[in-house]
């Protein structure tokens, strides 16, 4: 079984990422697929990644998922919060009873300097250490990527509305301010040797 990373967050929240070895059949077996997704290496992706959400929380119920139209998948009771991404072969999750989530997961791709400036302020890009800029580029675009889905609601400017403070690498937490709703937060953080994983819960 392809558990890549999985990690109890709280009582309540529950986080993996599965790397994609299996069938489009093994997991159409197991879930529907919500959506036309015709692309068949992303429909695989949209179908693992809903297999993860049961993996993580056993009974949850990926029937009634629905898609807001800031394309934000969610559950109409809120019985659950939760969260997915998407990136070659792996599929990330978060599940929480209790709590607002968001995750991303991101493989490490010389393209993501060359968009340092669109998405990093001046005062974030000096965050970066020279020797791991590729690393940290990557990460600072997926924790971004982490709050976006954490809020949820679309029409979020990532470099006037996410500051990202600090970077405690000690901790793997990055502090975070969301402007649009003047909320501080704690971005948490894992490398691989290929991939970053972000995710935030509050």
């Amino acid at each position: 079984m392809p558990v890549f990373f999985q990690q109890q967050i709280n009582e309540t929240t529950r986080l993996g990422i599965w790397k994609i070895e299996e069938t489009e059949e093994f997991f159409k077996s197991n879930v529907p697929q919500h959506r036309d997704v015709t692309h068949p290496h992303k429909r695989l992706q949209h179908l693992a990644g809903r297999f993860l959400l049961q993996f993580l929380f056993p009974g949850f119920p990926y029937e009634l998922i629905q898609i807001a139209e800031t394309r934000k998948p969610f559950l109409p009771n809120e019985e659950y919060h939760f969260s997915i991404s998407h990136c070659g072969d792996y599929a990330g999750a978060i599940v929480s009873k209790s709590q607002r989530v968001g995750v991303d997961v991101e493989l490490m791709r010389p393209l993501v300097r060359q968009l340092v400036p669109k998405f990093l302020s001046d005062k974030e890009k000096a965050l970066l250490y020279p020797d791991t800029i590729l690393e940290q580029s990557t990460l600072f675009w997926s924790a971004k990527e982490a709050v976006f889905k954490w809020y949820g609601e679309g029409k979020v400017d990532f470099r006037e509305h996410i500051h990202l403070l600090k970077q405690h690498e000690g901790t793997e937490t990055i502090d975070c301010f969301f402007a649009k709703t003047k909320t501080d937060l704690t971005i948490h953080y894992r490398y691989f040797d290929h991939l970053t994983l972000a995710w935030v819960v509050s």
